[in-house]
């Protein structure tokens, strides 16, 4: 497995991922898809053998972005690193890929001095694994929120400038 940058001609497997998975996600199309792809701080993705198994897309502050989780953080905090989505194929669970991630993502944070990696989880209807995925990184709730159709989500963040699992080699 080895991580790279996304490109356009992985955006049919990012779509079928991100479809796989859109109990937990929010739905993307092709065209929500190149407007992310093109404001993102990061567009990542872990292959293996030319198969895309995960994909990871972070947003700067400032983006052109209407999620009311991303607005959340907007409105909190003046520089950081949102996490929009972060997918792991079934295939690939449990091998490193999200914390692969991650660390990337967090390596980024810490090279354009950012000072907070932040994203969201879903607490109603609850994602366990989520939960304890990113309270293993480290992460901590800063806030709740309750979208459409009585989903409640709790927003992480992870400081930087932390001793976290991610700082560490």
């Amino acid at each position: 497995m080895h991580i790279r940058d996304a490109t356009p001609a992985d955006f049919p497997a990012i779509l079928a991922l991100n479809h796989t998975f859109v109990a937990v996600l929010s739905s993307l199309d092709e065209a929500r898809l190149a407007h992310l792809h093109a404001q993102a701080a990061q567009h990542r993705v872990i292959e293996r053998n030319g198969e895309v198994l995960a994909f990871l897309l972070t947003l700067r502050e400032a983006a052109d972005y209407d999620s009311p989780n991303y607005r959340w953080f907007a409105a909190r905090y003046p520089r950081f690193l949102y996490v929009d989505r972060i997918v792991v194929s079934a295939s690939a669970q449990g091998l490193g890929a999200g914390r692969q991630l991650y660390r990337d993502a967090y390596q980024y944070a810490l090279d354009h001095a950012l000072p907070v990696l932040v994203c969201e989880y879903d607490i109603a209807p609850p994602n366990p694994a989520s939960a304890r995925f990113h309270t293993g990184l480290g992460f901590r709730e800063v806030g709740a929120q309750t979208l459409g159709a009585g989903k409640q989500v709790s927003l992480q963040a992870l400081e930087i400038a932390a001793d976290t699992p991610l700082s560490r080699p």
